[in-house]
């Protein structure tokens, strides 16, 4: 179906989780606060949070600084493997490491993992369809499932969702808009976070 207005995507992935992700730590509650006012200017239609304690704790402080828009659940904003990819998708230099990285995905993560990822581009994607008001969501999720719609958002291969890292309370913004290939307005910012939040979550060689 034909977009008729411009779908702006807010990915957000969890603030910092306790050791057992049984919820969020006091640095994780703070980043989750903090997003919340970032995003209080926002013209937020709807906040999207996976299943999890650390996301729906998280969605919980983002919306409890907004106004006029309630949390709701998701299961395809979960935590999973939205593609495992056989070695001859993956550049051979690197075959070896991502694949020894995803040996440890569970047979049910295996099962359900690319379905719900499926199920997440038909839902948070694409242009609106129905209507001519421009849409702001916010999807409170994770790090593989932020990694997943930028890659779908770059046109890159399935396998490309690997490599990509996101930090606890981050921003990313995908635009869709009608008739124009998606784009990536913002990817891993956060401006709203002291020096002493930013980078948690986030692989330690890899911080700039």
């Amino acid at each position: 179906m034909t977009g008729t207005a411009t779908r702006y995507l807010y990915l957000a992935r969890h603030g910092e989780a306790s050791p057992d992700e049984s919820g969020l730590t006091d640095a994780g509650r703070r980043q989750a606060t903090l997003l919340g006012r970032r995003l209080r200017d926002v013209p937020l239609t709807a906040v999207h949070h996976g299943p999890l304690p650390r996301a729906e704790e998280t969605a919980r402080l983002i919306t409890g600084e907004l106004a006029g828009v309630t949390a709701r659940v998701a299961e395809c904003a979960g935590d999973y493997v939205p593609h495992l990819p056989g070695r001859d998708e993956l550049p051979a230099g690197s075959a070896a490491f991502y694949l020894d990285f995803l040996a440890g995905a569970t047979e049910e993560e295996r099962r359900c993992g690319p379905e719900l990822a499926r199920q997440a581009l038909r839902r948070f994607t694409g242009a609106v369809t129905h209507g001519d008001q421009d849409r702001h969501e916010l999807v409170v999720t994770h790090n593989f499932l932020v990694a997943w719609l930028v890659r779908d958002a770059m046109h890159a291969p399935k396998w490309r969702w690997l490599g990509l890292n996101h930090a606890n309370a981050a921003l990313t913004v995908i635009r869709y808009a009608p008739g124009r290939a998606a784009s990536v307005l913002l990817s891993n910012d956060m401006r709203h976070l002291p020096a002493e939040l930013c980078w948690t979550g986030f692989p330690a060689e890899l911080r700039v």
